[in-house]
């Protein structure tokens, strides 16, 4: 039987609408040829050029183009779950900004799912997208992980496609980029390397440490992890934790801190891309998340789903290089037990994915039993000078153990 091959077709009647279709032995083939996409925001420009196959449609974001989308609806099918994903060309500015993707899932405007790529390349690109790839970017009940298999959401009822950056992206500079042939792909060759560590979980950042060689650590995470918190401009517990390190092994640690505040684990997934263009083999990986998650309604069953799904696709996308260290959720003083559920679900993954695990929630309620208040700031959920040296103490022990449970 031949391939099957649909691709987006792009045609201007009162925006742009795509219509996807597989017919027996055929296939509708299309491509990326007609400007005039309707835009949602303002600032943004869309134009008909050169592509890489006919014409293609260059789009260009002002700076400060937060929700700055161009949209293309369209209506998935069944033949769409028979398929690993889709591809796309695209031809960037030259410049460090990422692109993103966002799809809308069975109309539903809180099931979003989005991809961001790079477009710091200057000739055209041919990026292949696993339908897995594709990550929810909220925690309702309803942003399933997609997949064909049980209990994801399953592509065919993807339908629509917008092209922007959302809320949770903090940068929003000025960019443009050419996008062409976004095309449904029957198989798409995927890394299917185990990076399971052989030995302890931190095994390999630890021998580098002893040794005193150079260490790269990423701390991924939200307004308890990110620099910019006001919170966290004196003291701050990725900073602690690299002279704590140095000191004890004599070895020179390297930071590189992606946080960003008022953001959840699944949107920090999305956004790897950002700092894998810094450091795409990193020594250590820290992923600390919850307080947000739980905001926005992620509990304890799905918290565990996506710290599974992340140590993958760290470990992926490192190429097997990075260690994970999963930190547990830290407790706030007005949820001093509330979110319980999604700490023992980080310690689940770690167990479940044997990466490295840094159990806060457990070293805050011992060291909160006279006085919690003492651990945070004025707001008693952003953590004081003592909380980031208590989570940078229980950091660096659960590097210097090697991972071990």
């Amino acid at each position: 039987m031949r391939k099957r091959i649909v691709t987006l077709h792009a045609a201007v009647a009162i925006g742009l609408w795509a219509h996807l279709a597989c017919a027996g032995e055929g296939a509708v083939l299309a491509a990326m040829d007609s400007a005039g996409l309707r835009m949602i925001g303002k600032g943004g420009e869309n134009a008909l050029v050169d592509g890489k196959v006919g014409k293609a449609v260059k789009l260009t974001y002002p700076a400060n183009c937060k929700n700055v989308f161009f949209t293309v609806p369209f209506k998935g099918s069944p033949e769409w779950d028979k398929l690993d994903g889709f591809s796309f060309w695209v031809k960037g500015d030259g410049s460090k900004q990422l692109g993103g993707l966002q799809f809308i899932w069975n109309d539903d405007y809180a099931a979003r799912y989005d991809y961001a790529f790079p477009i710091d390349s200057t000739e055209w690109k041919k990026v292949y997208v696993p339908w897995t790839d594709l990550i929810p970017a909220l925690a309702k009940p309803s942003c399933k992980l997609m997949g064909t298999g049980a209990g994801h959401n399953p592509p065919s009822k993807l339908k629509a496609f917008w092209i922007g950056k959302w809320w949770y992206w903090r940068e929003y500079g000025a960019c443009s980029f050419t996008i062409d042939n976004v095309q449904l792909e029957p198989k798409i060759d995927a890394d299917t390397t185990d990076y399971t560590p052989r030995g302890d979980p931190l095994a390999r950042v630890l021998a580098k440490l002893k040794a005193r060689k150079p260490v790269t650590i990423v701390t991924m995470g939200d307004s308890l992890t990110d620099y910019k918190h006001w919170a966290n401009r004196q003291v701050n517990w990725p900073t602690v934790l690299k002279k704590t390190l140095e000191q004890k092994y004599g070895s020179k640690v390297t930071i590189v801190n992606p946080a960003i505040g008022g953001t959840e684990l699944r949107q920090n997934l999305i956004l790897m891309p950002r700092w894998l263009a810094r450091s795409p083999e990193p020594d250590l990986v820290t992923v600390c998340f919850g307080y947000n998650d739980w905001s926005d309604g992620m509990r304890g069953p799905m918290f565990l789903e996506t710290h599974k799904y992340g140590v993958g696709r760290i470990r992926r996308m490192t190429k097997g290089k990075a260690d994970v260290l999963l930190i547990t959720t830290c407790p706030a003083v007005s949820r001093w037990d509330t979110m319980a559920e999604l700490a023992q679900a980080t310690r689940d993954a770690a167990k479940a994915r044997k990466a490295g695990l840094a159990d806060i929630y457990k070293a805050f309620h011992a060291a909160g039993v006279e006085n919690k208040e003492r651990l945070y700031c004025r707001d008693k959920t952003h953590m004081g000078a003592p909380g980031h040296e208590l989570v940078a103490k229980t950091v660096a022990g659960a590097i210097e153990s090697g991972g071990k449970p």
